[in-house]
């Protein structure tokens, strides 16, 4: 993980954020597992306004290397503090774009 050099405000906002969350919809059914699961679409609707009302920002940017693909995620705050995660990376099984488009799904 890598950050701005002072995080004070962002943990702050974070935090408020966090105790504003509540969970995102289960709205889907998985037939292979018989069970139900949040979409991305869900997730968002859930996180967008107690983040963005705190002044959090998300940034996703995707990256291909040999045979993966990799998605590095940075949480932005309105003081210009920042935090990045480490790549998520996920292998890609066919090597055209529909296994890149897969791959890039799953992160």
């Amino acid at each position: 993980m890598k950050r701005s050099d002072e995080i004070k405000d962002m943990g702050c906002a974070l935090a408020k954020a966090q105790q504003a969350i509540e969970g995102a919809v289960k709205g889907n059914v998985n037939p292979a597992f018989r069970s139900k699961y949040a979409d991305l679409g869900a997730v968002w609707d859930a996180i967008r306004e107690p983040l963005t009302g705190h002044g959090i920002s998300v940034l996703q940017q995707l990256t291909t290397e040999e045979n993966r693909v990799a998605c590095t995620t940075l949480l932005m705050h309105s003081s210009g503090q920042w935090i990045e995660f480490a790549p998520f990376v996920v292998p890609v099984s066919k090597q055209d774009a529909q296994g890149f488009g897969s791959a890039a799904t799953y992160c």
